[in-house]
């Protein structure tokens, strides 16, 4: 059996590398001269911890080479980043910090806000620049990981309640980096463009560890930019990016310019891209895009295929089926069920301090993903929402992701979130809330016509109401916050369509 590769392993050959780097705004740092950095930086802070408590650091930054030099501190002493997510404040933000065991904060001048009153270390303060220059003779010695050996701990967006903490390991951030890297032949000569939040799992996953795997360079911005996007990537070189969420479609509503595929973007690959976004935008800058259907836990990944249908996440894996949410016995084609999985090949490594919950996504002996999804009679599988999102209409389950799929159709909807709210009997009655084009009218009676021409779209799943709004409520990694529409319902600051069938 190969030996699974570590962090700590994809570091060691970046030590004495000066011909690739780290590229951020109008600065370049070799990688040489950034796992010096980073050296220092983690010798700092392990002369602050106390070494008989977990080696947590809590992180609250901004996409800056010192996140990454954080990163990378990790990789080489053994020290536990703890991504916290700056959309949280309070005392929300305090009961993270404290869940994880989080010995010392960090944060930057343009998070520090969220943190209020709570105790943290500035990181952009000449202090902090002082102390950690009294490490900088230390050596750059990359630690002899266990591929087990804790590398991060993330916390889940929390769209669905309390965020959760990630166990991801030193071996799970490494093979998912050396697999992008594999899937599409990356190297020295590229440069990887990271502008998803590298507190969150995909941008650590799927773009930092892809530099380090494949030996080649880092880009970084701030925060996304849809308008900079293209910008970033012809000033970086840029040939591979990430993404998680809505980003592709962001970037395909800036103008559109004759000369968009001339650029240096081979490849992309990220998570919930709409099917018609990710061929438009492969189309329009010249690149292939690839998405690929997982979460932070890892349990479940479902990679697309050259030959999987429009709409489908890819063929079922071996070890992954589709099942009853009550009996857990496997459902027929056509049938909406909870994902599982039932192999080992999943790379969920447990939650940080919370027992109940590990327990309850491994009940049974299988590991459920809580979505929602359908398969053909081919084996391909179809998202049809979060479980939490489960909508009981007139006696009948259904998922929103198979609605959503049907009303973005609708030439003047850019977006789309579908959600239950109480019926006025019992049950749920299905509700849409949606974004329009620029200069578009919602028009009720011609929306109801379009509803009728779906022969896709069943009477039980037809929206009961449509609240058209100019921006969804999202999390900082782009997620629709559904329980929020669904608290507000019908009583909200947006106008507001009933839709009679």
């Amino acid at each position: 059996m190969t030996e699974l590769p570590t962090v700590s392993g994809l570091l060691e050959p970046l030590a004495e590398v000066d011909d690739r780097g780290v590229y951020f705004e109008d600065t370049y740092t070799t990688w040489r001269e950034h796992l010096r950095h980073a050296t220092a930086v983690g010798a700092a802070l392990r002369a602050r911890l106390d070494p008989d408590r977990p080696p947590h650091v809590g992180v609250l930054l901004q996409n800056t080479p010192f996140f990454s030099a954080v990163l990378v501190a990790a990789g080489l002493t053994g020290i536990v980043p703890v991504g916290l997510n700056p959309v949280r404040r309070g005392a929300a933000l305090q009961r993270d910090i404290t869940h994880a065991d989080c010995q010392v904060v960090l944060a930057d001048s343009a998070s520090a806000s969220a943190l209020g009153d709570i105790a943290h270390i500035d990181v952009d303060s000449p202090e902090w620049a002082a102390e950690v220059a009294g490490y900088a003779d230390e050596a750059v010695v990359a630690r002899t990981a266990d591929p087990g050996d804790l590398f991060m701990l993330i916390y889940t967006s929390g769209t669905s309640g309390d965020p959760k903490a990630v166990k991801c390991s030193q071996g799970k951030v490494a093979v998912a980096g050396t697999t992008m890297a594999q899937r599409f032949d990356l190297g020295p000569a590229d440069v990887c463009y990271v502008s998803m939040p590298l507190f969150h799992s995909n941008a650590v996953l799927v773009g930092w560890a892809v530099a380090l795997a494949s030996r080649s360079s880092l880009a970084l911005r701030r925060k996304f930019s849809a308008s900079q996007f293209l910008p970033d990537v012809r000033r970086f070189g840029a040939t591979y990016a990430n993404y998680v969420g809505k980003p592709l479609s962001y970037v395909l509503a800036t103008p559109e310019r004759p000369d968009d595929a001339d650029n240096p973007l081979r490849a992309v690959y990220g998570n919930e891209g709409a099917p018609a976004d990710i061929e438009r935008f492969a189309k329009r800058f010249g690149t292939v895009v690839m998405d690929g259907f997982g979460s932070t836990e890892g349990g479940i990944a479902i990679a697309r295929t050259p030959d999987t249908p429009p709409g489908s996440l890819g063929p079922l894996p071996p070890g992954t089926e589709i099942v009853d949410v009550e009996t857990g016995e496997p459902c027929p084609p056509g049938v909406t069920g909870e994902l599982v999985g039932r192999s080992d090949a999943g790379r969920f490594e447990g939650y940080y301090n919370d027992a109940a919950a590990d327990a309850d996504r491994m009940r049974g002996g299988v590991y459920h993903s809580g979505d929602l999804a359908y398969r053909d009679a081919d084996g391909y599988a179809y998202f049809a929402g979060r479980l939490g999102d489960w909508m009981r209409v007139d006696g009948e389950n259904l998922g929103s992701a198979p609605i959503e799929r049907v009303l973005l159709g609708h030439p003047d909807i850019v977006e789309v979130a579908v959600y239950g709210i109480p019926a006025p009997d019992i049950g749920d009655q299905v509700m849409a809330a949606v974004t329009l084009s620029d200069g578009a009218a919602f028009d009720a009676e011609e929306f109801r016509e379009f509803l009728s021409a779906q022969t896709d779209l069943g009477p039980k799943q037809w929206p009961s109401y449509v609240r058209v709004s100019s921006a969804l409520p999202r999390t900082e990694t782009f997620k629709v916050i559904k329980r929020q529409l669904a608290a507000e319902g019908t009583d909200c600051a947006d106008p507001v369509y009933p839709i009679p069938r």
